[in-house]
């Protein structure tokens, strides 16, 4: 294969992503145009080479790295265009949320689904998980607002693939198989764990199997994204609670309200954000934040006073915000957490090894409570955090990297709380994608008919494993602490490099080109 950089340098510095892995790649390929990419992906299929298709590497599962090609599409890709009349941006691979959310504004549009990652993640790595973000609870995941994408497939073509395009490659379910999707695939409010053939079953339409394919069926190369006009007016409520028992009542009566954000940050997390000088209300064991959109002021402030009233038996404490700038003010809390953990010693590691757990939505009290009890059993501090709307819960696990045997105390909390998730009918991805890390306990989830469909998907569009292999399905060694970028059995790479990917992973400096690493 041509243009490939295979200095040692270079690949150290695309051996990590967000996530909890080191893997040190083959060689490094950096495309500027979808015929290069088209040039790469012919070349590989000769060769049976793996390319590992990769954005700005934040990605925290694993399907950011690999042992065959990183393929990095955060370079070229930049084009961005917005259509005010249909209400549509096209936009490059590499174009990030932010772009396109900022270039939609100039019309009075913007792109709902916003990850709490928006300022680097890209419009490739978006949809090649399905992301999400606060507002999910009611404008849906990336799936929702995709109208088409032009993809690289496997014999090198390029060709768009839009709503409304009809066929696949896929061939026809039987009922047989259609009645397995319906009843094993669970029931959350949101999920980006395998191929979703329960929603290409519910439109038929193509784009569905690759949004959230996590580049294992092809390579995105632009987006089309569908916009929203931008709502005149916000307000919201900060509420405290006293238990789980009463954050587990009042968030479906929240969601029954229509929220565009309902954020949970957990007594483990505000007890770091308290350490780093905030002000966190005492004596609560979560937080809830929450925001309306309306189109009218009275409208907003007159669902923050039912959220008030009916939650008034339940609350301990409440801060109410009656409008964008009060909203700014209660946004705090969230903007304070990843501050407060990046500050933690180098024995401490943040790991993301239980980071994405979705349950339905009348079980998030039973996962926090659950959650807490692996975390404390196994003696692995942990920081909850996440989409309480969606039933969906972020954790970080926070290991002293120096105790003895820490790795089988997190490994066996990765056996916990995957238990812990099948028990209640959850998914182990909400928003950010099985990668490597959760790729061997999809069966579990699904069962073993419904992973011969996922097989059968990735052969009609993949028959020679190119794209990202080990990814959704998992390898013969699968291991989920397999190549950890911690510990003594970590992969040696430069120090300065591995210096720097911490400093990378510490401030969330995602955008940094990973070549000028080297």
């Amino acid at each position: 294969m041509s243009n490939i950089l295979t200095e040692p340098r270079v690949r150290a510095a695309y051996s990590e992503g967000a996530g909890i892995y080191r893997i040190i790649p083959q060689g490094v390929a950096i495309p500027d145009s979808t015929d290069q990419v088209a040039t790469l992906v012919r070349d590989a299929e000769r060769s049976g080479t793996a390319l590992v298709p990769r954005g700005a590497g934040s990605g925290m599962p694993g399907g950011n790295v690999g042992h065959g090609i990183i393929v990095d599409l955060s370079r070229g890709f930049r084009a961005i265009r917005v259509d005010p009349e249909r209400r549509i941006a096209h936009a490059g691979a590499s174009v990030t949320w932010a772009e396109v959310d900022d270039a939609a504004r100039s019309h009075g549009l913007r792109l709902p689904p916003d990850p709490s990652s928006g300022a680097f993640a890209t419009s490739g790595g978006m949809v090649s998980t399905n992301a999400a973000g606060p507002r999910t609870v009611r404008f849906g995941s990336v799936r929702r607002w995709v109208q088409g994408l032009e993809v690289v497939g496997a014999s090198g073509a390029v060709r768009w693939v839009r709503r409304n395009g009809g066929g696949s490659r896929l061939e026809q379910l039987s009922e047989t198989e259609r009645r397995l999707v319906t009843e094993h695939v669970p029931k959350t409010r949101k999920s980006s764990s395998g191929y979703a053939l329960n929603a290409f079953l519910d439109s038929g339409e193509e784009v569905d199997l690759f949004v959230g394919a996590e580049g294992t069926l092809g390579i995105v190369t632009a987006v089309e994204w569908r916009l929203d006009p931008v709502p005149a007016e916000v307000a919201g409520l900060l509420l405290g609670f006293a238990d789980l028992a009463a954050l587990g009542e009042a968030v479906p009566f929240l969601v029954g309200l229509s929220p565009s954000a309902v954020e949970l940050l957990d007594s483990t997390l505000l007890a770091f954000v308290a350490a780093s000088g905030a002000d966190v209300p005492p004596g609560v064991e979560a937080l809830l934040l929450v925001e309306f959109e309306r189109e009218h002021a009275s409208a907003a402030r007159g669902v923050v006073g039912d959220a008030v009233r009916g939650l008034k038996h339940l609350t301990r404490t409440v801060e109410t915000a009656p409008d964008r700038l009060g909203m700014e003010q209660i946004w705090r809390f969230r903007r304070q957490a990843s501050p407060a953990l990046a500050s933690l010693p180098d024995t401490r590691r943040s790991l993301q090894v239980i980071e994405d757990g979705c349950v339905p939505l009348e079980r998030l009290g039973d996962y926090i409570s659950a959650l807490r009890a692996a975390a404390a059993a196994r003696d692995v501090p942990v920081a909850i955090f996440g989409h309480a709307g969606d039933g969906h819960v972020h954790v970080n696990a926070l290991p002293d990297i120096t105790r003895p045997a820490w790795q089988d105390a997190v490994r066996g909390l990765f056996d916990d709380v995957t238990g812990t998730l099948h028990r209640l009918g959850g998914v182990p991805s909400g928003e950010h994608g099985v990668g490597r890390l959760r790729a061997g306990i999809l069966e579990r989830f699904f069962g073993r008919d419904v992973l011969r469909l996922f097989e059968r998907v990735k052969r009609a569009y993949d028959p020679r494993s190119v794209f990202n292999p080990g990814v959704i399905l998992p390898s013969a060694e699968w291991s989920p602490l397999a190549d950890l970028k911690v510990g003594d059995a970590a992969a040696p790479i430069p120090g300065d490099i591995a210096r720097r990917l911490r400093d990378i992973e510490r401030t969330g400096g995602w955008a940094t080109p990973k070549d000028s690493l080297a």
